[in-house]
């Protein structure tokens, strides 16, 4: 006898619980950065609890793991659902666990309630989503949709200073009771729960966002090459200053392309200099720009924008400027037949959603190039996430594993 499946509260809770305490930080939130021994320690647990309920385990060749429950029909493409389980070095307990561990528990409740869904739905915890122990980050989806390849990496070098190539193949034998498959097997779609990481959810009073795209991201390094000079005895007119040309390019990007259009996004992240003396000079300045934005074309003119400012800096303060784009990234739009979904879900729960634009990428954006895929945004408090004061109420960690179930439901059926 089956019966509707139904999300339990307690044992999500739980399960949330368990894995932050997996890298858990004294500040309260979680280092489980990609292919560690945390991460590792994170997907045998994962594992464990699926072995336990009858699932099957499996992982490909970039350590991507899958935990399947059979359907009726073995022919047809499973339903794939989950996120990610790593995290940044001082990351919070909810970003990328909250969606696979949703995930589990939606393959939990239907076992619970002995439902049998016309096709397999299988749960992944995607590698190296973060990137912020080995670059670049969605290693694990960009793998899954061939947008790049794993023997490309496999010389890539950790913060650490550990072999990507080596630590991929410890967390592989890490689970010996995982059967291998290729990468990039077909699915049916993709649904990935995911916190916010922004605050509009909160402040509107909104339990679940409907994700219908998620922005272009461009990442450019530009460096100022000048002359170091003494600080005190070089008059104007003989400097040849790389960081004032380079105040001057960002002076003239954040207060032109922000402002002039609501959707844009420009961050200088990280800066430096060359030789670092307080009495010198600079001979070098360097920084780096991330400008995204949901529309391809904008985006493309808000780099060539970025590019005329620090190429007219550079010139007037007599330096050499040398542009390096480090990251192209198109704007992904999400499948409507997904989206579709998660909105008459949603209805039949009474459960409040608005549709939204994802400000940050994650893995559902490669997935969805060889699947229609979609996402779920669940509020965090203040927007705050990549931080160990990341939080999301319980209210919310339910109402998003609730929706999470119920299109899950809708999308197995053949």
């Amino acid at each position: 006898m089956s019966r509707q499946p139904e999300v339990n509260p307690a044992r999500l809770l739980r399960s949330v619980a368990d894995f932050a305490a997996i890298g858990a930080t004294p500040a309260g939130g979680v280092n489980r950065q990609a292919l560690s021994v945390e991460d590792r320690a994170a997907r045998r647990l994962l594992a464990e609890r699926a072995m336990a309920r009858g699932f099957g385990v499996f992982q490909d060749e970039a350590a991507n793991l899958f935990l399947r429950r059979e359907g009726r029909d073995t022919a047809l493409p499973p339903l794939l659902i989950g996120s990610h389980l790593d995290s940044q070095p001082t990351g919070g307990r909810f970003d990328g666990a909250l969606g696979t561990l949703s995930a589990f528990e939606a393959l939990e409740a239907l076992a619970d309630a002995g439902i049998e869904t016309d096709r397999a739905i299988e749960v992944v915890a995607f590698t190296n989503e973060e990137g912020s122990r080995f670059s670049p980050g969605c290693m694990g989806s960009m793998a899954f949709a061939r947008a790049g390849s794993m023997s490309d990496w496999r010389g890539a070098q950790a913060t650490d200073g550990a072999l990507l190539a080596d630590e991929l193949a410890a967390t592989l034998d890490a689970l010996p009771q995982a059967r291998v498959r290729p990468i990039g097997h077909p699915i049916s779609a993709f649904v990935e729960l995911h916190i916010e990481q922004g605050p509009i959810l909160e402040r509107e009073d909104v339990p679940i966002g409907v994700v219908t795209a998620v922005q272009g991201t461009k990442w450019l390094e530009v460096a100022f090459s000048g002359e170091a000079a003494h600080a005190g005895t070089t008059p104007l007119e003989f400097r040849k200053d790389p960081m004032g040309a380079a105040a001057a390019a960002i002076a003239r990007i954040q207060d032109d392309i922000m402002p002039a259009d609501p959707e844009a996004r420009l961050t200088v992240g990280r800066i430096a200099a060359e030789p670092g003396s307080i009495n010198v000079i600079p001979s070098r300045v360097s920084f780096t720009v991330d400008i995204r934005h949901p529309d391809a074309a904008t985006l493309a003119a808000m780099e060539q924008r970025v590019r005329e400012e620090c190429e007219g800096a550079g010139e007037r303060w007599g330096c050499r400027t040398a542009i390096q784009q480090r990251v192209d990234m198109a704007p992904g739009r999400f499948a409507p037949s997904v989206t579709a979904a998660i909105e008459e879900t949603c209805r039949a729960l009474g459960i409040r959603c608005r549709p939204m634009v994802s400000g940050a990428f994650h893995d559902a954006l490669f997935v969805g190039r060889v699947a229609p895929a979609a996402m779920i945004f669940v509020p965090c408090r203040n927007g705050v996430s990549h931080n160990e004061a990341e939080f999301v109420s319980d209210e919310h960690i339910i109402a998003g594993a609730r929706t999470l179930l119920g299109v899950a439901l809708r999308l197995s059926a053949a």
